[in-house]
């Protein structure tokens, strides 16, 4: 009898004991994809980036340049784990920046990503590489002529002001992520963000007093940009967040993209200028890479194919056309390339999504509006990184000056900034 009543008293006994939710358990080969999609945009940034500027600068300010790349990935790293991820990623503000303090120095950032199976602090190493490289790109446009600790406040300030608020707007659960902006891997966030504020700080420091582009050594702008080729795909596949087909899909437009659009460089250059430059077909690998970039995930590799020609041959014609009619000093064609290319991949992505690819459709597709969603994304990154980046360089001119001195520049910022040399004969 005794035995008769346990039983049937365990039913009763067992639902008094409260139930626990699985814990997501670890997935491995997402973790080990994403580990490494994180090294290779690293990678990117140092050496990749450091070089391929380098490469291009005077020789006399080739170590100011690759300085400026380093204390970049350097001082966002600090900058995105105190404050940056917390914009970007935590709780909505009016979608518009997330909760700052939410994630302050990591804070709270643990467990598992219930999603992606991944340990929840591999997505701030991740997007932390995004944050670092697009500082990083900005310099392209100011080499030769900042102070050195002008850059220094600026890569503080514009990290967290800038590009963590628009990290939101479009990943982060912001307005244009909620409106349907499709930016795969940062189209908006990175290139056409880095692109404007390079032009808005070429016009604010004004010319150089030697600003004929004069590369000092073409090897290591082609070194740089296969580099960058190499680490793209981190950069590119790497934003699917797992290891499955997305990424696949992302790495083989990423390729053929880059493909077309050096080849569509190397012919545009070889048919208007008489030759074909190896830093013309290392710019045109870039265009390239930049433009795929908001599309990777969301088209076929034939929209791919077209996205990075017809970005590249419009990239040429700025760097080729429109600097020289507006005469502004974008060094290193930062506004050119990743400005003019991102705006082209980001409104391209709005024609040749491939519903069958992300459940995402574009123009062809039959989805005309998604255009329109694009060109607002498009628009209120220019507006905003533009003014802001304004802001942020007079700031910068207040507290340490922005502009090295006359004779500092002429002489060479390695020597004046850094009290070195890259060739000591």
């Amino acid at each position: 009898m005794r035995r008769a009543l346990l039983w049937m008293s365990l039913p009763l006994l067992l639902g008094a004991i409260p139930a626990f939710a699985a814990e997501t358990k670890l997935d491995t080969g997402n973790t080990a994809w994403m580990l490494t999609a994180s090294a290779l945009v690293v990678f990117m940034t140092v050496p990749g980036l450091a070089l391929f500027y380098g490469g291009l600068d005077k020789s006399k300010s080739i170590l100011n340049t690759i300085a400026m790349s380093l204390v970049a990935f350097a001082i966002v790293t600090i900058t995105w784990l105190a404050v940056g991820y917390s914009i970007a990623y935590g709780n909505d503000i009016a979608q518009f920046v997330g909760n700052p303090i939410q994630y302050f120095f990591g804070r709270g950032i643990t467990g598992m990503n219930e999603s992606t199976g991944y340990p929840a602090l591999l997505d701030l190493m991740f997007q932390l590489t995004f944050a670092a490289i697009t500082t990083a790109l900005v310099s392209g446009s100011l080499v030769g002529r900042m102070k050195f600790s002008a850059w220094i406040v600026f890569s503080i300030l514009w990290s967290i002001i800038v590009y963590a608020p628009i990290a939101h707007w479009v990943w982060g659960g912001g307005f244009l992520s909620n409106h349907g902006a499709l930016d795969f891997a940062g189209g908006t966030v990175v290139h056409i963000n880095a692109g404007i504020a390079g032009l808005v700080g070429a016009l604010i420091l004004g010319k150089r007093k030697e600003p004929q582009l004069i590369p000092n050594n073409v090897p290591l702008v082609a070194l740089g940009a296969g580099i960058l080729w190499f680490g793209w795909f981190g950069f590119n596949a790497g934003s699917a967040l797992a290891a499955n087909t997305v990424a696949v899909y992302a790495m083989v437009n990423t390729t053929v993209a880059t493909s077309s659009a050096a080849l569509a460089w190397m012919f545009i250059e070889w048919a208007t200028a008489g030759k074909p430059t190896v830093v013309g077909i290392s710019s045109g690998i870039v265009a390239g890479l930049v433009a795929v970039t908001p599309a990777a995930g969301f088209v076929n590799p034939v929209g791919a194919i077209f996205i990075g020609a017809i970005a590249s041959l419009i990239a040429y014609f700025a760097v080729a056309k429109l600097k020289p009619a507006f005469g502004y000093d974008d060094a290193l064609d930062v506004f050119g390339i990743h400005g003019i290319a991102g705006v082209v991949g980001a409104l391209l992505t709005g024609v040749f999504a491939d519903p069958s690819i992300n459940e995402k459709a574009g123009l062809l597709y039959g989805n005309p509006k998604q255009v329109l969603i694009q060109v607002e994304g498009v628009v209120v990154t220019l507006v905003y990184s533009g003014v802001l980046t304004a802001v942020i360089l007079l700031v910068a001119k207040a507290v340490t000056g922005l502009r090295a001195r006359e004779e500092e520049e002429i002489e060479g910022l390695d020597s004046s900034q850094h009290g070195e040399s890259a060739y000591n004969l």
